[in-house]
């Protein structure tokens, strides 16, 4: 996939909205890292085919991402949007980043 340059400025910021739901309002947020990112791309289009409309974030450091203030951190993963699953193999961390913000 390729990234916009503000996509691509915004890795530093440790997450940053790699697909936005259709419409904009999203039903739910797919969380997603490395080669995860695929699979949660492919589900968003599925997930689109039912009429299910979700973002796609890519989140390569939750540390850098907690490091972001609080704007940036709703931008992201709006507090409204609660329909969260993150895909990452072997990495506990991500339950903070569904729960949390």
């Amino acid at each position: 996939m390729t990234r916009t340059a503000q996509q691509i400025a915004d890795i530093e910021r440790g997450a940053y909205i790699l697909s936005e739901a259709e419409g904009g309002k999203p039903a739910g947020i797919i969380i997603a890292t490395g080669s995860e990112v695929g699979l949660a791309m492919e589900a968003q289009k599925l997930l689109a085919a039912k009429g299910k409309h979700v973002r796609v974030v890519s989140m390569p450091s939750t540390n850098a991402f907690d490091a972001q203030d609080a704007a940036y951190k709703e931008k992201v993963l709006p507090k409204a949007v609660t329909a969260r699953v993150a895909v990452e193999a072997g990495c506990q961390r991500w339950l903070v980043q569904i729960r949390r913000h």
